[in-house]
């Protein structure tokens, strides 16, 4: 075990990507705790599951919209100066945001503006952030693990956010929340500011923009292992992932609890997220990994849907460290699966139909969800999305197999 966890984290003996990676935790840390910030104060405003779910379709929609061109400019420009912009813009919407409460003058609807405000900015350093990992890992076979890393760092960063952004509302309010991630990228920009990293090789789309991104989504929607990968994540992210948005509910009002509540509940998914990364990054070779995400899909809806149903606190933790995992299983097993088998000269562009379908495709799922959950009930309607995600996901199960001789053959 020691040498499996020693072979996970051996980018990190990078010295750029070691210090990028511990300033980037701690602003990931900051991201979740304003985004529970903001759910808990959208809550507090409206008690409207609707706007939940608007708020979050407007923080997550523009990366289904804006991610392919950011990857064009993340392939034009100075990586490391895009970051820069990216993470300065974002200080300034969470300061905009504490001001807007500490002066009693914030409604609903500005929640959603700069949460959509929000959304633009980490459409484009989503994109550029993946792709700078490159620049600090020098040696190509620690890229695997540089992966894996990145993500050990998201989750990790929901497991712990979510609980300090319930201890400081109710310690103080929703503006601490803002605040401290306002701080939190200050770490980032220094970071940035002095890495010392190789010259920088532009690498320019050969064709138009549009005939660039057409021909990457002809070529994964045809592909034998590319296009059943990314139906079955965009299932997941519908379904499942847009489960944050309607947590306030659960919290407030089938638990009678306070923010505190919330963020246990959101910060066990966040362990469950933790746990399976970690499984993950020790395993060797790709070939169980399709009955894997079979085995996530059906894990995550499974115990969503009967978090929906559950009264007991306890029983329920347990659930969305299930629903937490199943997540990650699937969406991180797809990554690798994506790396190993793209074209190098398609890789940037399924890399950014594999961040709009993770990542874009969710707040779609948040805003029916919160819609349906104000027409039925935030417990049927949660019932009903895993249950859906389970029936999906043995279909998938039913294709791995075959999935599985597509790799062998490559």
């Amino acid at each position: 075990m020691g040498d499996r966890l020693r072979h996970a984290v051996r980018a990190l003996r990078h010295p750029s990507y070691r210090r990028f990676f511990v300033a980037q935790s701690c602003s990931l840390v900051g991201t979740w705790i304003q985004l529970v910030g903001v759910s808990w104060l959208v809550w507090r405003l409206t008690h409207s599951p609707a706007w939940l779910g608007w708020t979050g379709f407007a923080a997550q929609v523009p990366i289904l919209l804006l991610a392919p061109f950011a990857g064009v400019w993340a392939d034009r420009f100075d990586r490391r100066r895009l970051l820069m912009v990216t993470q300065t813009l974002s200080c300034l919407q969470s300061l905009l945001l504490a001001a807007l409460v500490l002066s009693g003058t914030v409604q609903a609807w500005h929640c959603v503006v700069l949460a959509g405000t929000l959304g633009c900015i980490n459409a484009f350093d989503t994109p550029v952030r993946q792709s700078f990992t490159v620049r600090m890992v020098t040696d190509r076979q620690d890229l695997p693990s540089a992966i894996a890393m990145n993500s050990f760092m998201f989750n990790l960063a929901r497991l712990l956010g979510p609980s300090i952004a319930g201890l400081l509302i109710n310690a103080f309010s929703e503006t601490a929340c803002f605040l401290v991630n306002s701080v939190s990228y200050a770490g980032v920009l220094v970071v940035l500011s002095t890495l010392e990293l190789p010259a920088a090789s532009g690498v320019r789309p050969a064709q138009g923009l549009r005939r660039d991104l057409l021909d990457g989504v002809r070529y994964a929607a045809r592909h034998a292992v590319i296009g059943p990968l990314l139906r079955q994540l965009a299932l997941v992210s519908l379904l499942v992932a847009p489960y944050v948005q309607l947590m306030p509910i659960f919290a407030g009002q089938v638990f009678g609890g306070d923010a505190r509540t919330l963020g246990l509940l959101i910060g066990a998914a966040g362990a469950g997220a933790v746990a399976a990364t970690i499984f993950l990054a020790t395993r060797h070779g790709v070939a169980v990994l399709p009955r894997l995400i079979a085995t996530g899909g059906m894990t995550a809806g499974a115990a969503l849907a009967a978090f929906a149903q559950s009264r007991s606190l306890m029983l329920s933790v347990l659930l969305m460290v299930a629903v937490g995992a199943g997540i990650i299983i699937t969406a991180a097993s797809t990554n690798t699966l994506l790396q190993h088998t793209v074209s190098e000269d398609k890789r940037g562009r399924v890399l950014s139909l594999y961040t709009m379908t993770f990542l874009g495709l969710a707040p779609l799922g948040s805003l029916a969800l919160g819609h349906l959950a104000e027409i039925w009930s935030a417990p049927a309607t949660l019932s009903c999305a895993g249950l859906l995600c389970v029936a999906g996901s043995v279909q998938f199960r039913l294709r791995a197999d075959a999935i599985v001789r597509a790799l062998a053959e490559r």
